[in-house]
């Protein structure tokens, strides 16, 4: 059975909280998850961002979900993806000192999936993952070949058009989830199965 703790570690703007989540193996990766926009009512306890790390860990990863600055009991206030973006550095600086020279993968829904991909030029993580994130909202830079990218087609919040514009400049596949939100209610176990199925290898 897998296990998780609470921890917490220092951020930019003061103490972030989060859970760390580890399989019943030794770890072959490590996962950090950044969960969708505090201002909306986002937190780690996203529902999206616990399938995910249930993936993550399932796959054999340790795995990391975390509250933003300003949110739960972390530290600081909302900076619209700027110190958020230091944030999630200072969260994968953190796994990686528990887990030293294991390959990353880089989670985010919606603005976490900006913020993860504002960080990957500096993480460079074997995998980023990227679950409806938030490309009309903010200036969503280009991202890795490999990327993951799950999207629903009755995405009330990110129009499925508004991914494609920005996926298809840079000929990024989509996996499509015919008649998911952008919460993905009632599929969630399929969303953690395509996660599975697509995750790169470890070695």
């Amino acid at each position: 059975m897998a296990a998780q703790q609470a921890v917490t570690f220092n951020g930019m703007a003061g103490q972030l909280e989060g859970v760390l989540h580890v399989p019943d193996r030794p770890a072959q990766a490590i996962a950090v998850v950044a969960h969708p926009l505090p201002t909306m009512g986002g937190t780690m306890d996203n529902k999206v961002v616990t399938t995910l790390t249930r993936a993550f860990v399932e796959a054999g990863c340790a795995a990391l979900r975390f509250n933003f600055r300003g949110t739960g009991a972390s530290a600081g206030v909302y900076d619209e993806g700027v110190g958020e973006t230091s944030d999630t550095l200072a969260a994968t600086h953190f796994l990686r000192g528990n887990y030293p020279n294991l390959p990353l993968f880089s989670a985010g829904f919606s603005f976490g999936g900006y913020v993860q991909a504002r960080a990957a030029g500096q993480l460079q993580p074997r995998q980023l993952v990227l679950i409806a994130p938030a490309v009309s909202r903010f200036a969503m830079p280009p991202v890795a070949a490999n990327t993951l990218l799950v999207h629903g087609d009755l995405d009330e919040v990110v129009s499925l058009q508004e991914v494609l514009h920005w996926a298809r400049p840079q000929q990024l596949p989509i996996v499509v989830l015919p008649g998911a939100g952008h919460f993905f209610h009632g599929r969630l176990a399929q969303l953690k199965q395509i996660v599975l199925q697509n995750m790169e290898s470890f070695q």
